[in-house]
């Protein structure tokens, strides 16, 4: 039995924003939610890379880790507000807005992922790369305007940079805390492990969902016609792409975590996270007054 809420969709496909000029349009039927928003759902979705990306910044600033995550949330929050600005208005103009912001954010990754412990000359020569290679991605990108290269590109620089930090942590990091800190080592690999695979899985499962909604949309439309709002929008798989990849943001901290480990401030830091139920931060270890203060405050 279906829900006795039912709201219908607008049966008129145009708005606000006029005729489409992106190369890409989604499984979201234009306009069918608001007059002033093509595609409702795949905007509102974004809000997690604002929420998100705001946290990591704050985080980065209160907690002092590496500034190049400043750059990296940023790039996070730019991606998040570009691809509003595409489903809102479905502009070729705004697409851009949403898709180059990726391949900057994933270079800004790669680049805290090949740049560490390296000398200041190979670092200069790393970003130079990475700055050529994104010039290059965009400027051939606005000549082909083909979005099947942007998506090829994306995934290459992203598994490159994940690949690299497996390499890392695997190599380096894994002996060193052995003999670091053996008692600790196996917990802190595997909850560094953990969230890394967290992540990657958060991911993956987004591109799942985003490619069962292109190749189903037909059949998804006509549910979601049938089911009405609200409940329709758990149908919307573009939607749950921007979810899953905003929370993808576990790859982030992973590097954060990964950087402090390498550092040897494994005993200063800690990874504050309860898989699948919290947001994850690195934050300082309480101190042995603070630990003091919350004993006796549960005392009392």
């Amino acid at each position: 039995m279906l829900p006795s809420l039912q709201i219908p969709y607008r049966e008129h496909s145009h708005g606000f924003w006029g005729e489409q000029s992106s190369t890409l349009n989604w499984c979201e039927e234009d306009y069918s939610i608001t007059y002033y928003c093509a595609e409702a759902v795949n905007t509102l979705t974004n809000v997690v890379f604002m929420y998100l990306g705001v946290k990591g910044i704050r985080n980065v600033l209160a907690y002092r880790h590496s500034s190049v995550f400043i750059l990296a949330f940023l790039g996070y929050m730019v991606v998040g507000l570009g691809s509003m600005a595409f489903h809102t208005s479905l502009k070729y103009s705004m697409q851009l807005a949403d898709e180059l912001p990726m391949i900057y954010t994933v270079c800004i990754m790669a680049y805290a992922a090949f740049s560490y412990k390296r000398s200041p000359v190979m670092r200069a020569l790393i970003a130079v790369a990475l700055a050529g290679l994104a010039c290059f991605i965009t400027v051939y990108y606005l000549y082909a305007k083909d979005p099947v290269f942007h998506q090829v590109a994306y995934g290459i620089l992203t598994l490159s940079a994940t690949c690299r930090g497996f390499f890392v942590m695997e190599r380096d990091l894994a002996p060193v805390l052995e003999k670091r800190v053996p008692s600790e080592a196996p917990q802190l690999m595997r909850e560094i492990r953990t969230l890394a695979v967290t992540g990657i899985v958060m991911f993956l499962g987004g591109f799942f969902l985003w490619n069962l909604d292109n190749i189903f949309c037909h059949h998804l439309i006509l549910a979601r016609n049938q089911i009405k709002l609200p409940w329709a929008v758990v149908l919307e798989g573009h939607g749950w792409w921007h979810i899953l990849t905003g929370l993808a943001y576990h790859m982030i901290i992973w590097r954060v975590w990964l950087n402090r480990c390498l550092d040897g401030s494994e005993k200063e830091y800690m990874l504050d996270w309860k898989p699948l139920r919290s947001v994850p931060q690195v934050v300082p270890r309480p101190s042995a007054a603070d630990k003091t203060r919350q004993t006796q405050k549960k005392i009392q």
